[in-house]
C-alpha cells in the first residue's frame, strides 16, 4: 500500500519542474523542454511528498504499441514498492486493448521488476554520445523532408516499428530536421535530428539495412561536426563500433523488453536508432 503521507496523481505540466529535478538527481540529460515534449505525447503519474515529486512514470500510446519510460523513484524512497506502483498506475492510464504490445528499455536494476510484470527481453540498446568527429566530412546530406512528407514517413515508421507515431513525427518536424532515402520517388527510410539533452539526438532512424542506416547517419554526423550528438542504436550490429570511430563512444545502454503480442511489421525495414528510450 502507498503510505498515506504520499499523494498519487496524474502527471500534469505543473509537475515538470519537479520531475526535471528528479531526473537531474539521477544525472539524466533531459531538459525541461524534453520533459515537456514527453508529457505532450504521454500520459503518466507522479507520486508527491507534499509538493515534492518523488516518483514518475510516463506511457505513450502509439496505437498497436505503447511505450513506458521516465520511470524514476527518488533514491531516498526506494525499496518500498513505489516503482511498481507508478508503473502499474501509468499503464492503467491508457484504454485497455487486448492486442496492445508494451515496450520499454530497462536498466539492470529494473530488470527483476519488469520480469515479474511479464516483460521479456528481446535485445539490447547501446547509447553513444559525444562531440562528433566524423571520419568523412564532405558528404552531401540526404534529401531533407518537410511536413508534406509526413504521411509517407509515418507509413515507413509504422512498417519498421509497428507503432503509429504520427504525433511524435509532427513534433520532430516542428523542432528538428528529417532526412529521407527514396527510390523512384518513394520514401524507403528516414532519419531525424532534433535538440535534446546536452545537444542533439539523432533518431529515429528507420531503414532497410544497416548499410542504408549508415548512409543516412553518416552525412548528418558530418554536418554536425563539433556538436554534441547522441544515438541509441541496437547493440547487436556494427553500428556501435562505427559510431565510436565517429567520436561517439558508448556511454551506457539498456535491455529492450516487451509484453504482449507484437504487431505485424515489414521485415524489409527495421529501427536502427531510437527517437528516445522512452519513445521507442
Amino acid at each position: 500500500m502507498t503510505p498515506k503521507t504520499f499523494d498519487f496523481t496524474s502527471f500534469q505540466p505543473s509537475h515538470i519542474k519537479g520531475a526535471h529535478r528528479l531526473s537531474m538527481s539521477e544525472q539524466w540529460p533531459h531538459r525541461p523542454e524534453d520533459w515537456r515534449l514527453l508529457a505532450s505525447l504521454s500520459s503518466g503519474v507522479v507520486m508527491l511528498d507534499g509538493q515534492t515529486v518523488v516518483a514518475t512514470a510516463l506511457v505513450s500510446d502509439f496505437g498497436p504499441v505503447a511505450t513506458a519510460g521516465m520511470i524514476l523513484v527518488d533514491s531516498r524512497h526506494r525499496g518500498r514498492g513505489f516503482g511498481r506502483h507508478v508503473i502499474d498506475a501509468a499503464m492503467a492510464e491508457l484504454p485497455s486493448r487486448n492486442d496492445r504490445e508494451w515496450r520499454l528499455i530497462a536498466t539492470e536494476d529494473g530488470l527483476p521488476l519488469y520480469r515479474k510484470m511479464g516483460f521479456a527481453e528481446y535485445g539490447h540498446v547501446s547509447q553513444h554520445q559525444g562531440i562528433v568527429m566524423p571520419e568523412n566530412q564532405d558528404i552531401p546530406l540526404p534529401e531533407p523532408a518537410d511536413v508534406t512528407r509526413l504521411d509517407d514517413i509515418a507509413a515507413v515508421d509504422q512498417a519498421g516499428t509497428g507503432m503509429d507515431r504520427r504525433p511524435l513525427l509532427q513534433e520532430i518536424f516542428r523542432q528538428g530536421q528529417v532526412f529521407v532515402n527514396h527510390r523512384s520517388g518513394r520514401v524507403t527510410g528516414y532519419a531525424a535530428l532534433r535538440p535534446f539533452g546536452f545537444g542533439e539526438v539523432l533518431g529515429p532512424v528507420i531503414a532497410a539495412s544497416e548499410a542504408d542506416a549508415k548512409a543516412l547517419i553518416e552525412p548528418i554526423l558530418a554536418s554536425a561536426r563539433g556538436r554534441f550528438v547522441r544515438l541509441d542504436v541496437p547493440a547487436e550490429g556494427a553500428l556501435p563500433a562505427w559510431l565510436t570511430r565517429q567520436g561517439l563512444p558508448r556511454v551506457g545502454g539498456g535491455l529492450c523488453m516487451r509484453k504482449g503480442a507484437a504487431p505485424p511489421t515489414d521485415e524489409r525495414l527495421a529501427s536502427h536508432a531510437l527517437a528516445a528510450q522512452a519513445l521507442g
